[in-house]
């Protein structure tokens, strides 16, 4: 499973989504920043931070948590 965080520059939910992908223990994710792509702008705005999986297409939407995490990559 490929997993890709969307977030954006200097955002406290993204600091705080990083910080509950650690404590799930996610072995590993790409960050993607919106902030200058104007289709990822329109697609995910004020939605992020979203983790994705990138193979499934399935995405995880703010707020969420360690069990939800662990719950959303279970499952693919």
């Amino acid at each position: 499973m490929r997993l890709v965080l969307y977030q954006r520059d200097d955002c406290m939910l993204c600091d705080e989504a990083l910080a509950v992908l650690a404590v799930a223990r996610v072995p590993d994710f790409d960050s993607v920043f919106i902030d200058d792509d104007a289709a990822l702008e329109a697609r995910y705005g004020e939605r992020i931070p979203v983790l994705r999986d990138a193979a499934g297409g399935r995405e995880l939407g703010w707020p969420f948590g360690p069990d939800d995490v662990r719950r959303f990559i279970g499952a693919a």
